[in-house]
């Protein structure tokens, strides 16, 4: 719905290689990693996994779980039972979402916000939005929860002037695209990203 071409052509080719829901839980636990796993997902997925979906995803090692087509309001039995489970859930706020509706995140959502910096759909851009600041501002007075900021972050500079707003960067196009040339091409890229913002 929101995937622009890059992150398209990545779902497709990880389900032309045989990718499934069992798949992604399998790679969780396999890395086995220290750092906190957000899982992204549509709603389909989570509910053909069945009821214990999100018991199995925290078993597999995640922590968290961001529905991106469950806007607050939708659906209250879906969304009792993903704020209900094991994991932390992520809620999305765009530049038009108004102040009182960002004001439900606090009784709907755990973990942090996602902020999408700017209308449309993923992808890599040239510049900032540049009502990313008031966006985030609006977000800071309606909620405690941490603030990550994303769609179209592709430069350690826009990394930096994230970072600056908010308490986390949120880059998929950009590493995705560098991971078709090389792994190390991508974990270039986040090394630039970090030092960016360790620097602001």
């Amino acid at each position: 719905m929101a995937d622009g071409p890059i992150i398209q052509a990545s779902s497709q080719r990880a389900l032309e290689e045989g990718m499934t829901f069992e798949g992604t839980l399998a790679l969780i636990a396999e890395a086995g990693l220290a750092i906190p796993v957000v899982l992204f997902s549509y709603l389909n997925p989570l509910i053909a996994a069945g009821p214990q979906a999100l018991e199995r995803i925290a078993d597999a090692g995640a922590h968290g779980v961001l529905v991106t087509d469950l806007p607050v309001g939708a659906d209250p039995a879906r969304e009792a039972w993903l704020g209900g489970g094991p994991l932390s859930f992520i809620r999305l706020v765009a530049p038009t979402t108004p102040s009182e509706r960002m004001t439900e995140i606090r009784h709907h959502g755990s973990g942090f916000v996602y902020v999408i910096a700017r209308m449309g759909v993923t992808g890599i851009r040239d510049d900032l939005p540049p009502e990313l600041p008031d966006t985030i501002a609006r977000l800071r007075t309606a909620t405690t929860l941490p603030v990550c900021a994303g769609f179209g972050i592709s430069t350690p500079q826009q990394a930096q002037g994230v970072a600056r707003l908010a308490d986390g960067v949120i880059v998929g196009s950009a590493v995705v695209r560098a991971a078709g040339g090389s792994v190390e091409e991508a974990l270039s890229l986040i090394r630039g990203m970090r030092t960016a913002m360790d620097a602001r």
